[in-house]
């Protein structure tokens, strides 16, 4: 094809419109774009000043979605309303419905856009106190899911509405992402697991937590593993999978701390004196304000003591209030005893003694040698 050819296919292509008719759809145009922007920048200002007015935070994420409007896409608009009013054939309304969908699809898409990062920050500053800035791994993953589904939905959209079959395209990403999720599935499984974690929170960076026979503070959530710093001081990874998969205790939520003790005093106290023993345990932890009283028996009968079994709460779930309160307790209650003359049980280790057997006397008086020579001192028999 010749480059005349060509210039006389592009003109023949061009719609017939006269001169008379540009003015006017031009003028349309203009006026379109701007009373799109004025119109847009008084909702703007109204939403803002009532969502000074409110608490809630609806109307903030409102303002910053309109906020994000594409001015380009509005100009785009004005050139459609002014091409829609120029006498066109059908094949060029055609085109000019095709191109509105895909206009108004792009500004859904920003808008929907924004409304998912406006979400997650919310959602961020509301339950984990981060800010717009210091979004988790698993909220960036999240966010990117939610936004890569937006566009395919809507660029399906879009091709569908010019016409293309996006039926084998669908399947073969069905297909496509089965496929993949097989291979990747335990790497998907922790994926989804930390998202879980970063939604539900079960735990956070710092808690003390205990999972199986697992004990330490939590350093970091990634997006497949968790790390621990344990008891003894080295770092446990764990995979977010199996960490779910397990009952989490989390001491850091601890509100108060139970506390039940034993101890055992002589059998040589009287009736009376094992009758005072509850009364002093329950002053001594009343006393305390720290600790509440919740029960204080005597237990039964041991085998060398007479037993007790005490009951308290701590009500500041620290553990190092919890020891100082309970060696507090313990000492109390040994100098309280220690008045009332009774004395606090032990279990004597058992010890066997054995008597040793005379020696035997040789005819002169003197005795006899040990087996295996040497010589041996008599043990003197308990009297």
């Amino acid at each position: 094809m010749t480059w005349n050819e060509f210039l006389n296919r592009a003109a023949t292509s061009l719609p017939d419109v006269d001169w008379t008719d540009v003015l006017p759809a031009l003028l349309a145009g203009i006026v379109t774009v701007v009373v799109i922007k004025a119109g847009l920048k008084l909702a703007i200002q109204r939403l803002r000043a009532l969502s000074q007015r409110t608490a809630t935070s609806v109307d903030d994420g409102l303002v910053r979605v309109l906020e994000h409007t594409s001015t380009t896409l509005i100009c785009i608009v004005g050139v459609l309303v002014a091409v829609g009013l120029l006498p066109l054939d059908d094949r060029w309304h055609d085109r000019v419905s095709q191109l509105w969908f895909a206009v108004v699809a792009l500004q859904l898409g920003l808008w929907g856009q924004q409304a998912v990062s406006q979400g997650l920050v919310q959602h961020a500053q509301r339950h984990g106190g981060a800010s717009s800035a210091a979004l988790s791994a698993s909220a960036t993953l999240l966010g990117w899911g939610l936004r890569g589904a937006l566009w395919v939905v809507i660029a399906l959209a879009v091709l569908s509405n010019l016409g293309v079959n996006i039926t084998a395209f669908v399947a073969s990403l069905g297909i496509g992402g089965v496929a993949i999720a097989l291979a990747v599935q335990n790497i998907l499984g922790d994926l989804f697991a930390s998202l879980a974690i970063a939604v539900d929170k079960p735990f956070e960076v710092g808690d003390s937590i205990t999972v199986g026979d697992v004990n330490g503070t939590v350093e970091r959530v990634g997006l497949k593993t968790t790390r621990i710093r344990s008891l003894g001081g080295e770092q446990i990874v764990m995979s977010n999978a199996e960490l779910l998969k397990r009952t989490v205790a989390n001491f850091k939520r601890l509100q108060t701390r139970r506390v039940a003790f034993t101890f055992g005093i002589t059998y040589e106290a009287s009736a009376d004196e094992v009758a005072a023993v509850p009364p002093i345990v329950k002053a001594l932890i009343e006393a305390d304000p720290k600790l509440e009283y919740v029960r204080a028996h005597f237990k039964g009968f041991g085998q060398s003591s007479l037993d007790f079994e005490v009951v308290y709460r701590v009500k500041d779930p620290d553990y190092d209030v919890y020891m100082d309160r309970q060696q507090a307790l313990n000492l109390a209650l040994m100098r309280a005893l220690h008045e009332r003359g009774i004395s606090f049980s032990f279990t004597a280790p058992a010890v066997n003694v054995v008597a040793a057997t005379p020696p035997r006397q040789q005819a002169d008086g003197a005795p006899a040698a040990p087996p295996g020579g040497g010589s041996r001192h008599p043990v003197p028999a308990a009297g």
